[in-house]
């Protein structure tokens, strides 16, 4: 097998501001993976947050060596089994690319959707949130006018502004311009506990249906602790990165929020998913802002998550891939082999 890396800038339709940062574009790298005529793909997206950049991703991926493998199929067994690198220190987003690559390919050769090598007869169709950043209320209310117009059930509202009576204000303007849309919660880590307990309740009293990462990560006893005294459903995301924090917050809180790119791709999800199962923790599947290559494939999985959050491609000013949707508030697998994704226009030359 033979691996090229090409490196896109993938600008975003307009500045989304968090409560810890502001982002208007990102690098984003791409893993071709070619066998007897085929091509598989994935997508690493750069984060200041993890420590990724462009540079870093491409030496992580160029270090993968995946030409020792005779086809992908054992490539794929050996990630797996955590035997594809040749050090043990290799970024989840890094392994997250290199699966998604690898199923592609997979699928191609086999001549089927990936989530039927995942095991689901049918093809995944939910709904996803659409985000609306931390942003003045009258646009806020123009934003979420305009996603329930186009058919979108549920928006997830960023807050952790430093005087917590904008977001209160922004999320008030977000019901009334969308009375009937569901509606997420997102601090990211913005609030202490006492700011938590004294929030929480006015926004349940606006409907907000859950609250993700209200409190800074670093203490899953905290947030823990918090969840049992919340009037909301709290979802972890920031605190649950891999299998043991997941491990640690089963049964404390109700959501776990599990992104590829966080834990390791497709395989390392399932593992968590089939860990909480039961445990009064329910998953999310969520996504870092990236192209459809990158989103889709958690849209793979996309039926058994309780809630998707899968529009990092509806925040971009051009997606270069298309196949799973998402205009609309649905995401769906396309039905073609592999992830079902294509590219829509060329893109820059091979980095590597």
């Amino acid at each position: 097998m033979k691996a090229r890396l090409r490196i896109e800038r993938l600008e975003l339709a307009e500045p989304l501001r968090i409560s810890r940062s502001t982002m208007s574009a990102r690098e984003a790298v791409w893993l071709s993976v070619g066998h007897d005529g085929l091509h598989g793909h994935g997508e690493a997206v750069s984060s200041v947050y993890y420590g990724l950049d462009a540079d870093t991703l491409v030496r992580l991926l160029t270090a993968v060596d995946l030409g020792r493998f005779a086809e992908p199929e054992s490539a794929l067994e050996a990630l797996r089994a955590g035997e594809l690198a040749s050090s043990r220190a290799v970024p989840p987003a890094v392994t997250a690319a290199v699966e998604s690559a690898l199923l592609d390919l997979v699928g191609k050769r086999a001549g089927t959707p990936v989530y039927r090598l995942l095991g689901a007869a049918a093809p995944p169709v939910t709904a996803t949130a659409r985000t609306i950043g931390i942003t003045s209320p009258v646009h806020a209310a123009a934003q979420a006018r305009r996603l329930a117009a186009s058919g979108f059930q549920l928006i997830k509202v960023k807050a952790g502004t430093p005087d917590p009576e904008d977001d209160v204000e922004r999320v008030h303007v977000i019901r009334d311009a969308a009375p009937g849309v569901r509606l997420l919660l997102d601090p990211n880590g913005a609030w202490t506990t006492a700011q938590a307990l004294a929030l929480l309740p006015r926004f349940a009293g606006l409907g907000v249906e859950a609250v993700e990462q209200p409190l800074a990560p670093g203490d899953p006893e905290a947030l823990g602790a918090l969840a049992e005294r919340s009037p909301l459903p709290v979802i972890a995301d920031e605190d649950a990165v891999d299998l043991e924090d997941a491990r640690r917050l089963a049964g404390r809180v109700h959501g776990i929020n599990v992104k590829l790119a966080k834990c390791g791709g497709v395989h390392a999800a399932l593992r968590i998913a089939e860990l909480i199962d039961g445990s009064g923790t329910e998953l999310m599947l969520g996504c870092l802002t990236a192209s459809t290559l990158g989103l889709a494939p958690a849209v793979h999985l996309a039926d058994r998550a309780r809630w998707a959050d899968l529009d990092g491609h509806l925040l971009l000013a051009h997606d270069p891939w298309s196949g799973i949707g998402g205009a609309d508030g649905v995401v769906r697998t396309s039905g073609l082999p592999g992830l079902g994704v294509e590219e829509v226009r060329a893109a820059h030359e091979d980095v590597a």
